[in-house]
């Protein structure tokens, strides 16, 4: 199943022998699967009532001794979840789930991404991670699968991300770190608590002159958590976060003979059209919580302008200037003493709006020229939803069912080449039935469920007209199956899934001669998707813990015509390999000293629909090491990093039917980083 490995054998084993053979000895502790929760499900429940894929990860594995440049950091070794494009902050880091979110050339799609309980994904089902600020993301929990049942217009699954709160003692921390390609990382944190209220501030900076030309990028994060206990039922949390990008250039896919023959190098128009995006983000965000012994209630409110240029490497309308503005009020209840003791049931309501007055201006040679393209965008995304479950000693049932209604309306105000105005709608219905059973120490699990998802603002671009939509696209719709078991115990956690979806329409991204570098959509007929998802977690001791993950799937093209003409039903999704696997080891000794090894594997992959082009498997190891002097109040951690511990060549990203063989973005070689962080307790 290993598809590629045994070219790359000898790299892996290689990486395998780095591993420490001292080990100390101590009482293993572990939790039970009862004992972790998981929130992002709107319905709270243990790890064992939870009839889902989920990966949870924690707070010493995202912040200690990394980077923080992008989640794939924090989030390799999550099965089914593969991630591209740490390094072009122009185009975002590349998410899929199962497959959903592959499509994208820029942002993400398919997957709803959540931090502290606010929607970072925008009405039309886009997201960026531009925002996220790894410095205080205390947890992140991952649901592996279709969530339109749970949030609508979700249909690969989601990532929460939960950020620090304040804590006892009071303290103030700050982080310096540098190191190859440029990088430059600056970060201050603070946070208290006391019995009425809580907080948590962090302000961060970062520079990186990245590994190829023209991909310079530089942004500062300031992100904010307050709590208010209101009294002892009632809280308060407010969540503030600005994010600003002056600077993200974009250095453009290559083809293989620029590949071969620098690898650093930048496309030429990339240059010539100073091709690269700047953006500055504020959100505020409020979550309200009511516990009451009859039920549970929880109102969430969020205002988010974003302001965003960018420039595109081609002249008529190479140039987009988006002011953003999206809001939304959502409101749940839990029912609690109405309902019999193993009884759970919640309802609740989303109301999401995006606003986006978007132009388009000439591109002439990297120079902003005359307006081509004036329209104002406006989506309505409103949800209504239920879920229930119901628990025994030895199994539990769970259901869910939720309506969403989508509205797109554009009004177009550049009328001299004609009136484009027009609006479009979409509604779904999204059921969801799993069951959990208890066998021996373990739990089997499955569900079945539905998902859609609705081509975005950017993916309706009319590739015949220069405003309105593209009335021809449709949502994707799909059908999940899945079945599991998992299990926790004496420290060794273990998890397989298998899934099979059924979808149809799917969104499928291509590109025009007349316009090189900017992205159309179309729907195929039919695919399908199966696949097999594995995780361990093994405490061999309890300082020391091995992560293991691999997954492998079949993801292809049934039905499949393109715009022109082209049959590829039979060819697999372009952009995903067939496996991925992940090995990571976690050691810390008595002494605070800290050690991070993970091997990473990616298997063979195809560049376009028509599967003509393949992309080789690599294997790409990364190193991180940290120590702890304590001392009092005081705490100073020095650390280094080492990416891509041996050299390999591989591509950073592959862009999906990139016009004229531009698939490629190489990615650098071997690069290291040093950096100490102090901490003060008062």
């Amino acid at each position: 199943m290993f598809k590629g490995i045994p070219s790359n054998m000898s790299r892996f084993f290689l990486a395998l022998c780095l591993l420490p053979s001292v080990l100390t000895a101590q009482e293993n502790q572990s939790q039970e699967l009862d004992e972790i929760y998981v929130t992002a499900t709107r319905l709270n429940a243990s790890l064992r009532n939870t009839a889902r894929s989920v990966s949870i990860i924690d707070q010493e594995q995202i912040q200690n001794a990394t980077q923080k440049l992008a989640l794939d950091e924090v989030l390799a070794g999550v099965p089914g979840l593969y991630m591209q494009n740490r390094y072009n902050f122009a185009q975002d880091l590349r998410i899929s789930l199962r497959g959903f979110g592959a499509r994208s050339s820029f942002g993400i799609r398919g997957v709803k991404v959540i931090v502290d309980g606010i929607p970072e994904t925008l009405p039309d089902g886009q997201a960026g991670v531009d925002s996220i600020d790894l410095g205080s993301a205390k947890r992140i929990e991952v649901i592996r699968g279709p969530a339109s049942s749970h949030y609508g217009n979700a249909a690969g699954g989601v990532i929460a991300i939960e950020s620090e709160s304040g804590r006892t003692p009071a303290f103030i921390e700050t982080t310096f770190a540098g190191g190859d390609l440029g990088y430059k990382k600056y970060q201050i944190k603070t946070g208290g608590k006391n019995e009425k209220m809580d907080y948590l501030l962090n302000i961060s900076s970062q520079d990186l002159s990245g590994f190829r030309e023209h991909s310079k990028s530089e942004g500062t994060l300031i992100n904010g958590k307050f709590g208010f206990q209101l009294n002892p039922t009632d809280r308060l949390n407010i969540s503030l976060n600005y994010t600003d990008q002056p600077k993200a250039q974009d250095p453009g896919g290559i083809n293989l003979a620029q590949v071969l023959s620098n690898r650093a190098s930048a496309r030429d128009r990339n240059l010539s059209y100073d091709s690269g995006e700047s953006l500055s983000q504020t959100r505020i965000g409020m979550v309200y919580e009511q516990n009451r012994n009859k039920g549970n209630l929880i109102v969430r409110n969020y205002y988010v302008t974003r302001d965003f240029s960018n420039k595109l490497p081609f002249e008529g309308g190479g140039s987009v200037n988006i002011d953003r503005f999206f809001y939304g009020l959502g409101v749940q209840y839990d029912f609690n003493d109405l309902l019999p003791e193993n009884y759970n049931f919640t309802i609740g309501f989303d109301a999401d709006r995006q606003d986006d007055d978007r132009k388009r201006y000439n591109n002439d040679s990297g120079v902003i020229g005359v307006m081509t393209f004036d329209q104002q965008e406006k989506v309505s995304s409103n949800g209504l939803f239920a879920q229930g479950r119901y628990s025994s000693d030895n199994w539990s049932l769970s259901t869910g069912i939720r309506f969403d209604e989508v509205k797109f309306d554009i009004q177009d105000r550049f009328l001299s080449n004609g009136d484009d105005s027009g609006e479009v709608d979409f509604d779904a219905f999204s059921p969801s039935l799993g069951i959990n059973y208890q066998l021996g120490r373990g739990i089997i699990f499955g569900n079945i469920s539905s998902s859609f998802e609705t081509p975005t603002t950017t993916e309706l671009a009319n590739p015949d007209s220069s405003g309105g939509f593209n009335a021809a696209l449709k949502p994707q719709k799909a059908n999940n199956m899945e079945i599991g078991f998992k299990s926790n115990y004496q420290g060794l956690f273990y998890e397989i899934a298998v899934f099979e979806i059924d979808l149809k329409d799917e969104l499928t991204p291509y590109e025009l001669e007349s316009s090189p570098g900017r992205t159309f959509y179309s729907n195929v007929g039919k695919s399908s998707r199966s696949g097999i998802e594995s995780a361990l977690t093994w405490s061999i001791k309890p300082n020391l813990v091995v992560d293991f993950s691999y997954t492998w799937s079949d993801f292809t093209f049934d039905q499949f015509v393109d715009q022109n003409g082209n049959n590829f039903a039979g060819s697999k999704l372009p952009g995903l390999p067939e496996s991925f696997a992940y090995f990571g080891m976690r050691y810390k000794n008595e002494d605070h000293l800290n050690i991070n090894f993970n091997i990473n594997y990616s298997g063979d992959l195809f560049a376009n629909n028509a599967n003509s082009v393949e992309v080789p498997s690599y294997v790409v190891s990364n190193f991180r090491l940290s120590y702890d002097f304590q001392e009092e109040d005081w705490l100073l951690r020095p650390y280094l990093g080492v990416n891509n511990l041996f050299d390999e060549k591989f591509n950073s990203n592959i862009r999906i039917n990139a016009y004229g063989g531009r698939y490629y973005e190489p990615a650098p070689g071997r690069n290291s980083y040093l950096g100490v962080t102090i901490n003060y307790n008062f």
